[in-house]
């Protein structure tokens, strides 16, 4: 018998309010190695929520959330800090610092979390590989202000990779970009899956992204996992709250 995968991330009763705004109640999941989950769902569902939560950017009001093996509840800060040094996040907003380089944002994360003498002989050959993965060695010189909506969500992503983390989180990576792009950025994501056996959590509702990206897709309905399936098996559900997505 097959011996079932360890969960890289297991989220477990997790509750989330604002006031009266529940935007996760009773939500759980577990996410597999090496696999890309799309958490689906409307705006202001909570996608947004959950992911920042995996990350502890927010406290659950309850419920456990255990990120390689490390129940981030109970982390102080360096332990903390440690963990996000293995978890890269992409920001829906890039995040990137319009006032360095390329070259500065990507050896920021490298500032963080590698020593002095770990940045002095490894950090140029891991901007570069980075760039490289994203097809953008040739902006490492230039300002963020300089390059294409397109090319900002591949240095954001580059980034996001560089120390090459065992899980990544996407939240609402095409978001803002032209379907083209929003294409080109999808495959890239798969690409990088492929080359780092990463294990991914995609926040999105743009269904071409899902559609090229996804493994699995969980759908996140007024704060509950209302569907937990493959793409296709959900394209072709009957269920009415599911078909909205789709139609």
């Amino acid at each position: 018998m097959e011996r079932a995968l360890k969960p890289v991330i297991e989220v477990k009763n997790v509750n989330k309010s604002f006031g009266e705004n529940h935007v996760l109640r009773d939500f759980s999941m577990e996410v597999v190695p090496g696999e890309n989950l799309v958490i689906l769902g409307k705006s202001g569902s909570g996608k947004s929520v959950l992911i920042k939560c995996i990350i502890k950017l927010m406290q659950p009001d309850s419920g456990q959330i255990v990120v390689l093996d490390e129940d981030i509840n109970g982390l102080d800060q360096e332990e903390l800090d440690k963990l996000r040094a293995k978890v890269g996040f992409l920001f829906q907003s890039n995040a990137l610092y319009d006032s360095m380089t390329v070259r500065e944002n990507l050896e920021f994360p490298l500032r963080i979390h590698w020593t002095k003498e770990e940045r002095e002989k490894n950090a140029e050959s891991a901007v570069l590989e980075a760039l490289e993965d994203v097809g953008l060695l040739h902006t490492v010189n230039m300002m963020p202000s300089e390059l294409s909506g397109g090319m900002r969500k591949r240095i954001a992503l580059a980034r996001a990779l560089i120390l090459k983390p065992s899980v990544i989180l996407y939240d609402e990576p095409t978001t803002g970009l032209d379907p083209i792009t929003a294409r080109e950025i999808s495959e890239l994501m798969v690409s990088m899956q492929k080359k780092y056996n990463a294990t991914s959590v995609i926040i999105s509702h743009d269904m071409n992204c899902i559609r090229i990206t996804s493994n699995r897709v969980i759908m996140l309905i007024e704060g509950r996992r209302y569907a937990d399936d493959t793409y296709e098996n959900l394209r072709l559900s009957k269920d009415p709250k599911i078909r909205e997505f789709f139609d």
